[in-house]
């Protein structure tokens, strides 16, 4: 059994002949379970049958909201990848069948309301769409499906974890135990729905699911035996006292190491605190015997709280003692039954696990508690090494949090919200460009946020999302993304097929710009930063009036669409576009400009200042048109010295080090990476979102120190669209040597500098077909494909 990649639909030939509006129709229909009620609600679906003969059958396979595909009662596959209505995906499965009796079974859930907010819906319901002579012996709405709903399932809600979908209750003399074998009764015949529908062309139709085929590879999934057991009570108190922990208890309970069982006496309790020893996606089961009546809650938390006000207060993310337990997770109740096995529906994220077990007048058994890991296959192919062992220390930690969020889309957090926000993931994408050459789930971000374009132009905050938001800077920093993409990455048939939603974006914008020349707030939460002094992370007049920052930042967006542009071939379009963005610069300058402190206000008034001002006018690189040199040194040396500037927290401290950069100020870098420097002694395992006291844990965005190490320090940055020349200008600051190995899309690109009495010394060494440029100082080495010496 086993996942297929494929990018084009699997049935073009039934179009032949075919009229316009009767192409891109499916000969599978979706079909849906009877007298569900109203959601949410779990479903099975199920097809009994025989082969004649060995075969392999290619299927086609998805459900409404998500489901699990079960052959002959092993599971072959989850799905279906996130997309949207107009991007309902698919996955392609190549099932070896043995001559004889089988059995598919799916296990599909539709949470309506109560779904993670990542998950969108059309309408409850399944298709199993194979592909030749199987059509009629297997298809759903062709061959006789049945169907049920799954009894014993409740759900409650997810709180703090607000952004994941409702958790699960599981009550075990309900549940349909064996129905991934087709096991049990109730199985009834299934209602048909609306034909399966090629996505790509389909061009009339009521409201259903346009489908497509997924765009990534299976997630990863793997047994891990990881973690130690920490705590053991019999109090379910949630905080941790030693007096309390049963230490004779410990090694008994190391059940998520694989080994052994452990029964707990009638009318007990015990209470178990397990540290996974590092940050984990996982999908947990337990399997059970006896201890009918008996209650197992499981619950996940990135760290330990010392108290839960607010955010709360964590300290030490390795500390447990006298701190408190508060996670969320899921809980399942036995029916007395043997070897029963309790699983969920969703993955759970975090370190620490909690586990509470009460028994009623039966004894509990548990035979095993298992970990499947999960998440997008993303390995690091990229090396860097330097002299400073604090910087080295942080990439196994970016590293780490890149990876758990990432899955079916990049997700700000995995812990609490799960969703793809445009502002993050640029900064996950940068990331992920410098550490693999697999680009698809990249992609993935760029077309999904094209998709959720408004008639206004804007593009939505996070997405896919059943709830719409709208942060409108965000959707300059997907043109930003776009960018990006067009540089790092040969693929200009892609980048063309965003323009529309980049050009869109960019008029949304311009419908704000006043009588002055000045762009007002657009609609929306203009979020740009946690930064302490602004609520709601909005800048002085970002919510009503005329910002600053908001301006500038318009003003590089402006930039970014001139260079697409150029990249595109439309020159005239880009003409335009820097001129504007020259007007809302001069614009800006005048009105935001402060003589007095060399600085430009965030406000109208100049009663704020802030680094992120600095940073965007700087960056926009159109200072030159609007300002004199003097008063852009001006501005240099208030960015740099100025203490009372609002500062950038962690993800806008990205753009602070690009400003940096630009102004060859690598100590300053240094400074402040002093944060990421003391996270693993602060027991981090991921990057986290914001300064003490954070909510999240693993927080993607704060990951770019891995970008700036190969693009800041050993300086290798695209010179030419799709990465065709490469510009490669190390700035080692304190370093004394720097090295690494960057992908290409034609290889890699390797560097290795190191500082001898002043002077650069190293190596650089191109992939094939390539060519760049060293500089360094007043040095300009043209480089080469192969190794060229420094």
């Amino acid at each position: 059994m086993m996942r297929v990649s494929i990018t084009n639909d699997p049935f073009t030939s039934f179009d032949e002949d075919k009229d316009w509006i009767r192409r891109g129709i499916w000969p599978c229909k979706w079909v849906c379970c009877k007298d569900t009620g109203e959601m949410p609600f779990v479903t099975a679906y199920r097809k009994r049958f025989s082969m004649d003969a060995d075969a392999t059958v290619r299927a086609h396979v998805s459900a409404d909201e998500r489901y699990e595909l079960f052959v002959d009662g092993e599971r072959i596959g989850r799905g279906s990848e996130r997309g949207d209505r107009s991007n309902w995906h698919y996955e392609t499965y190549d099932i070896r069948l043995s001559k004889g009796d089988h059995v598919i079974v799916a296990r599909v859930w539709s949470m309506g309301r109560r779904a993670p907010y990542a998950q969108m819906t059309v309408h409850p319901g399944f298709i199993f769409a194979p592909e030749g002579e199987f059509i009629e012996k297997l298809g759903t709405g062709v061959a006789e499906w049945e169907a049920k709903r799954l009894s014993g399932c409740e759900f409650t809600d997810p709180s703090p974890a607000w952004g994941t979908g409702a958790n699960l209750i599981i009550r075990g003399g309900a549940f349909d135990w064996g129905f991934e074998r087709g096991d049990g009764d109730g199985w009834g015949s299934v209602d048909d729905r609306d034909p399966g529908a090629n996505g790509f062309i389909r061009n009339e139709y009521p409201p259903l699911h346009l489908m497509k085929p997924a765009e990534l590879p299976a997630m990863v999934e793997r047994e891990v035996y990881v973690g130690s057991v920490r705590y053991v009570s019999d109090k379910p108190n949630p905080t941790v006292q030693a007096a309390d922990n049963l230490t004779s208890e410990l090694d008994s309970w190391n059940l998520i190491k694989g080994k052994g069982s452990v029964t707990v006496p009638a009318n007990k309790t015990r209470r178990v605190i397990i540290d996974l020893d590092d940050y984990y996606c996982a999908y947990p089961e337990i399997t059970t015997s006896g201890g009918k009546g008996a209650s197992i809650r499981l619950l996940w938390a990135e760290s330990l709280y010392e108290n839960t006000e607010g955010f709360g207060i964590k300290g030490n993310r390795g500390e447990i003692e006298g701190k408190i337990f508060q996670g969320v997770g899921d809980t399942f109740l036995p029916d007395g039954g043997a070897h029963r096995r309790f699983d969920t529906l969703w993955w759970q994220a975090g370190r620490y696990i909690e586990l509470l077990v009460e028994t009623a007048s039966e004894p509990l058994t548990i035979d095993s508690f298992k970990l499947r890991e999960t998440r997008y296959p993303m390995e690091m192919e990229s090396k860097f090494q330097c002299s400073d062992k604090r910087l080295e220390g942080v990439f196994p930690i970016a590293m780490r949090c890149l990876q758990m969020c990432s899955h079916e889309t990049y997700m700000d957090c995995p812990y609490y919200e799960q969703l793809q926000y445009s502002g993050d993931t640029r900064l996950d994408i940068l990331t992920t460009y410098c550490v693999t050459h697999d680009d698809r789930l990249p992609r993935q971000a760029m077309r999904a946020f094209h998709s959720s374009g408004h008639t206004s132009g804007v593009n939505e905050s996070r997405y896919p999302c059943r709830v719409t938001q709208v942060i409108p800077p965000f959707s300059l920093w997907w043109v930003g993304m776009v960018r990006d993409y067009a540089m790092w990455r040969d693929d200009m048939a892609f980048v063309r097929e965003m323009m529309p939603g980049v050009r869109g974006v960019i008029d949304f914008y311009l419908s704000f710009v006043n009588k002055d020349g000045l762009v007002e707030a657009p609609n929306g939460w203009n979020f740009m930063d946690w930064v302490p002094a602004w609520t709601w992370g909005l800048p002085p007049d970002a919510d009503k009036g005329v910002s600053g920052l908001i301006n500038w930042h318009a003003v590089l967006g402006l930039t970014m669409a001139e260079e697409l542009e150029e990249v595109v071939g439309l020159r005239r379009i880009g003409s335009e576009w820097w001129r504007t963005a020259r007007d809302l610069a001069y614009a800006g300058w005048q009105r935001f400009w402060d003589e007095k402190r060399g600085l430009l206000a965030d406000d109208l008034s100049h009663t704020s200042f802030s680094e992120h001002t600095q940073c965007m006018a700087l960056l926009s690189g159109i200072l030159g048109s609007v300002a004199t040199e003097e008063q852009m040194e001006r501005l240099v040396n208030g960015l740099l010295s100025d203490p009372d500037l609002h500062r950038t927290t962690i993800s806008f401290t990205h753009y602070l080090f690009e400003t940096y950069r630009q102004l060859g100020r690598m100590d300053k870098i240094f400074e402040r990476l002093g944060l990421w420097f003391e996270l693993e002694k602060l027991g981090f395992k991921t990057t986290l979102e914001m300064p003490e006291p954070s909510r999240s844990d693993c927080h993607a965005w704060a990951t770019h120190p891995i970008y700036h190490s190969f693009a800041t320090i050993l300086g290798i940055r695209p010179a030419s669209a799709g990465f065709a020349r490469v510009h490669i200008e190390p700035q080692l600051g304190p370093l004394t040597h720097a090295k690494g190995s960057l992908p290409h899309p034609k290889g890699f690109i390797k560097a290795d500098f190191r500082m001898e009495n002043g002077a650069l010394r190293g190596s650089v060494e191109l992939p094939e077909g390539m060519t760049g440029t060293l500089k360094y100082g007043r040095m300009t080495v043209e480089l080469e494909p192969g190794l060229t010496e420094i």
